[in-house]
């Protein structure tokens, strides 16, 4: 039975991102690793905007420990991708983000991926707990749909 796909109301802030000419593979659609530039660029253009941590010289930096996505329908250049923001679970020192890629004229995703942040020290790069300035703001993505956030 296929999956249901995730809606644009399932996800609590949205960016903006424009595809560029060089997303494209040879098949004529956006590469699966490109998605996963845009995930990336989701997650941390929120945090940066939130003023969350202070990116990249602060105490804490996040590094990826697992992610993943499925794939259901292209996405292609020139064209706007709305990528849909969700915490799925907060822990002591880690994050396990959703983002819902979008076509900008669909309300179905194109892909769905979960991106995981361990939290550590910049310089000895060993776990730390979330501040608790940064935990708040992310009790704010897992609430409902708000407006969608800066370009």
């Amino acid at each position: 039975m296929p999956k249901t796909r995730a809606r644009r109301a399932d996800y609590a802030a949205f960016r903006q991102i424009t595809t560029r000419w060089r997303d494209n593979d040879v098949y004529g659609h956006v590469n699966n690793a490109v998605f996963y530039e845009y995930v990336d660029t989701a997650v941390n253009a929120w945090i940066i905007a939130e003023g969350l941590l202070e990116i990249p010289t602060g105490p804490v930096v996040g590094l990826v420990v697992a992610s993943g996505c499925d794939f259901h329908a292209p996405l292609t250049f020139p064209a706007e991708v709305s990528a849909g923001l969700r915490v799925a679970r907060i822990g002591t020192s880690s994050v396990t983000y959703e983002v819902g890629l979008f076509d900008a004229r669909a309300d179905e995703a194109a892909a769905e991926a979960h991106f995981t942040h361990v939290y550590v020290d910049r310089l000895t790069r060993r776990p730390v707990p979330l501040p608790e300035r940064f935990r708040s703001g992310l009790r704010a993505l897992e609430r409902a749909a708000t407006p969608e956030i800066g370009p």
